[in-house]
C-alpha cells in the first residue's frame, strides 16, 4: 500500500509568532527594524525561523504596503554590458554605489538600446527614483522616466532645468585644452567625437550637425573646441570632425584614419573621450607616425588607461559625479527648485602633446 507523502508547508509570520509566542509585529521588526528588540529576542527569533523555514518578509507585499522599492534605477541608454565595459561608466556606478550603500538602498540597472525605442524596461522597473546617465534630450526613455511620479536626477545630459542635476563644464574645459594645443602652434587639427544624436552616423560631420546634437555633452565640447580655434584664426568649418556612433577604441582608430586620410597634414587630433584617443593612438603607430613628434592626440576623461598612456586629456571625477547624483537623488528634504552640481575639471599635459612638426601649421593657419 502507497505511503502518502507529506509535505511540510513553510512558515508564515503568523505561524512563527504564534511558535515563539510574540507579536507578529515582533517578528516583523526582527527583519525591517532590528534596533527595536533587543539582541536576544532578534537572535531567538532569527534561529527559529530558520529552523522552521520561514524565509522572511515577503519583499514585494513588503513594497505594495510601503509603497517604497528600496531601490534606485539608474537608467542609462546603453546595452547593460556598457556599464561594466566603459571606463567611465564603471567609475560613475561605483560612486553611485557608493552613494546607495551610505543609504542602506540598493541600486537597479535600467539598460536601453540606443537604437530601439522600447520603454517598457522604464515602466517595469520597480524604483524609488532614478538616477540618467548620459542620455540625448530626444530620448524616449527618458520622456518615460519623467512621466513616473518619483524623483529623477540626470547625470551630465540633458540638462533640462526643471529636474537636478550633476556635471561639469564641458565647453570651458575642452577650451582650456584646444587653448594649450594653440600654445604650442597647432592650427591644422582633426577631430574625433562620440555620438552627436541618436541616429547611427559613422562619417565627417557638418557644422549643422554639431549645433543640433542631441548629445549636450558632445555639442558642448565641440563647441569649446571652434570658440578657441577660431579666435586662433581657424576656420572651424574647414576642420575635419568624424563622429563615431559606438563608443571604443576600434571607433577611435577608424575615426582618426578617417581624418587622416582626408588630410596627412593633420598635426593634431583631439579626441573627445579617453577611449577613442587611445584608439587614435594605436592607429597613428600603424601608420608609422611618432607621437607627439609628428602628431599630437588628446582625449577627455582621465581615466585609468589614458594616465598609463601618458595621454594628455581632460580629468573629469567621474566617481564623485556618481556619489553626488546618489546623494542628490536619496537626500529627503523638500526643495522647491531644481538643484545643480557642477564639479571641477583638470588639464592634465602628458606625453603625446607636443609642438607641431616644421612649422607647416603656422603657413596654413596662423594668423
Amino acid at each position: 500500500m502507497a505511503r502518502s507523502m507529506h509535505v511540510r508547508r513553510p512558515a508564515t509570520l503568523a505561524s512563527l509568532a504564534a511558535e515563539l509566542g510574540v507579536s507578529r509585529t515582533t517578528v516583523s521588526n526582527a527583519y525591517n527594524r532590528p534596533d527595536q528588540l533587543s539582541p536576544e529576542l532578534r537572535r531567538r527569533v532569527l534561529d527559529t525561523a530558520r529552523r522552521l523555514g520561514y524565509p522572511g518578509p515577503d519583499p514585494v507585499a513588503r513594497s505594495l504596503r510601503t509603497r517604497k522599492a528600496g531601490a534606485v534605477g539608474l537608467l542609462l541608454t546603453e546595452n547593460l554590458s556598457y556599464a561594466f565595459r566603459d571606463p567611465a561608466a564603471i567609475g560613475f556606478l561605483e560612486g553611485l554605489a557608493l552613494a546607495c550603500e551610505d543609504a542602506g538602498t540598493g541600486l537597479l540597472l535600467v539598460p536601453a538600446n540606443p537604437e530601439r525605442e522600447d520603454v517598457a524596461s522604464v515602466h517595469r522597473a520597480g524604483v524609488d527614483g532614478f538616477v540618467v546617465y548620459s542620455v540625448p534630450d530626444d530620448d524616449p526613455h527618458l520622456a518615460a522616466v519623467l512621466e513616473r511620479p518619483v524623483p529623477t536626477v540626470v547625470c551630465d545630459q540633458p540638462d533640462l532645468g526643471t529636474v537636478d542635476r550633476v556635471g561639469i563644464d564641458d565647453r570651458g574645459a575642452m577650451y582650456e585644452l584646444a587653448k594649450h594645443l594653440i600654445s604650442l602652434g597647432h592650427r591644422r587639427i582633426g577631430v574625433v567625437c562620440m555620438r552627436l544624436a541618436r541616429d547611427r552616423n559613422d562619417g565627417f560631420v557638418t557644422a549643422d550637425r554639431q549645433h543640433a546634437a542631441h548629445f549636450h555633452v558632445q555639442r558642448n565640447r565641440l563647441s569649446g573646441l571652434a570658440e578657441a580655434f577660431s579666435e586662433a584664426g581657424v576656420d572651424w568649418s574647414q576642420v575635419p570632425v568624424v563622429e563615431r556612433f559606438d563608443h571604443n577604441m576600434a571607433s577611435g582608430a577608424s575615426g582618426a584614419a578617417q581624418v587622416l586620410d582626408r588630410d596627412p597634414q593633420v598635426t593634431a587630433l583631439i579626441c573627445t573621450s579617453d577611449v577613442l584617443a587611445l584608439g587614435a593612438l594605436t592607429e597613428a603607430a600603424r601608420r608609422g607616425l611618432r607621437v607627439p613628434h609628428d602628431i599630437t592626440v588628446t582625449g577627455f576623461d582621465g581615466i585609468r588607461a589614458g594616465e598609463e598612456a601618458g595621454l594628455t586629456t581632460v580629468r573629469q571625477p567621474v566617481m564623485e559625479k556618481g556619489r553626488a547624483a546618489g546623494k542628490l537623488l536619496l537626500d529627503a528634504n523638500e526643495r522647491s527648485r531644481p538643484r545643480s552640481v557642477n564639479l571641477a575639471t583638470e588639464l592634465i599635459i602628458g606625453k603625446t602633446s607636443g609642438a607641431p612638426r616644421g612649422g607647416a601649421e603656422e603657413r596654413w593657419f596662423g594668423p
